[in-house]
């Protein structure tokens, strides 16, 4: 498995996740639920893709551009969970923020799938693709636990 594969299978559970939150209503233990392991999804995968996608990508000039913005988006995923933190589960602001932050999920994965990959993979050899892949997945699964 190369690193691309090894992110969409995350990008795929981030999608179903995001797209089951913004389905419940009120303060619902579904909502809670969908919540949570939404979060967790996130700041596990952000964490991973960070050391072993947008790290290794910023020793190359095309990728530090890529890797500053694709960081700076997991900032605003930060910042979107942080509010919905301190808000009401049940207040129309709870959900009007969950709905931003799954159109900022969808937006960010679709330019990683769409224009990070291909360029990514004129950076990275094919022996680096396989090994990231091992230290995300690793890495993923270490801060889901």
């Amino acid at each position: 498995m190369q690193i691309f594969e090894a992110l969409r299978e995350s990008h795929d559970r981030q999608r179903a996740m995001a797209e089951a939150l913004v389905a419940t209503q009120g303060d619902s233990p579904e909502r809670a639920q969908y919540y949570q392991e939404l979060k967790e999804e996130l700041l596990a995968h952000a964490r991973a893709e960070e050391r072993f996608f947008y790290s290794p990508l910023m020793k190359h000039d095309g990728g530090v551009d890529l890797s500053r913005h694709g960081m700076a988006e997991h900032h605003e995923m930060d910042e979107l969970l942080e509010t919905l933190e301190e808000t009401d589960p049940s207040s129309p602001s709870w959900i009007a923020t969950a709905r931003k932050l799954k159109d900022k999920i969808f937006h960010h994965l679709e330019d990683e799938e769409h224009t990070f990959f291909q360029q990514a993979g004129k950076m990275l050899g094919a022996q680096e693709k396989t090994t990231l892949a091992t230290q995300y997945l690793k890495d993923y699964e270490d801060a889901l636990d």
